[in-house]
């Protein structure tokens, strides 16, 4: 089976569209690239109704519109029998994880990301840059131990772009054990997102995935897609990737219960 379950429910143009026709056209753009099963998951910051948990202009400038049509336009897809799950990518806040358990607890979520872009006040794939703050070595230690934080929260079913901080191209041999060591049955999401960024890779590195496999740690597959038109975008070289950790299984979920089904 080749699911997709990381991507953001966007026009062509990349314009917020949340409404029913727009996650029909993402389907149509799924079965086209023979991807099975998609989940949406839009930035969490996105909506209002979580405004009390950002304090970074990026953030801040960007929450403004209601959750209720996003919700509702997954969900009619779901009732038309279309194959999608509804998700959200979330940024992890560390000190506020039962504020946002609680922000997100009244709609009913198939998966929920989890997300580290910022360490502090800096950022690891924007600006201000952590890399640039601090040097190379200190932000993959600051970025590890916040995603180590994030793992063993309890509030996330996957863990997304989990070595993200390697965005700039920098990538060092790292201990990723605290991680590992933190998660409790979350997955890590194997993404092909990186392709694209500064570095040319995949997310994770093998030698994080290959670990995380050898703990049993299960797996999630992702685009990160932000048009419809790269819906699945070479998810081969993702399950390539994994299968050469040694996954033959990718983890699909309804309402937050995980399933393992066969990879690809």
């Amino acid at each position: 089976m080749i699911v997709d379950y990381h991507m953001h429910l966007r026009a062509e143009d990349e314009s917020i569209s949340h409404d029913v026709e727009t996650v029909e056209r993402w389907v149509e753009a799924a079965a086209a690239r023979g991807v099975d099963e998609i989940g949406f998951t839009e930035h969490v910051y996105y909506f209002v109704e979580t405004r009390s948990l950002w304090t970074i202009p990026y953030e801040v400038e960007r929450c403004v519109y209601p959750i209720e049509p996003y919700v509702e336009a997954v969900l009619e897809g779901k009732s038309r029998g279309l194959p999608v799950k509804l998700g959200l990518e979330v940024d992890f806040k560390r000190g506020r994880e039962e504020e946002t358990r609680e922000l997100l607890e009244p709609y009913p979520w198939d998966f929920l990301l989890g997300s580290v872009h910022y360490v502090g006040e800096l950022a690891i794939d924007s600006e201000p840059s952590a890399v640039e703050a601090v040097g190379v070595e200190e932000a993959y230690r600051l970025y590890s131990d916040e995603l180590a934080a994030a793992a063993g929260s309890g509030l996330f079913d996957s863990l997304s772009h989990p070595d993200l901080i390697k965005f700039r191209g920098d990538v060092l041999p790292w201990d990723w054990s605290p991680v590992l060591d933190a998660l409790d049955g979350t997955c890590l999401e194997v993404s092909t997102a990186g392709l694209y960024k500064p570095h040319g890779r995949l997310y994770p590195e093998p030698e994080f995935l290959g670990a995380a496999r050898e703990r049993g740690v299960s797996i999630t597959l992702a685009s990160d897609a932000h048009v419809p038109q790269n819906v699945g975008r070479d998810l081969d070289r993702g399950i390539e990737h994994a299968r050469a950790a040694g996954y033959d299984t990718v983890t699909v979920f309804e309402a937050r219960q995980p399933r393992q089904v066969p990879l690809g």
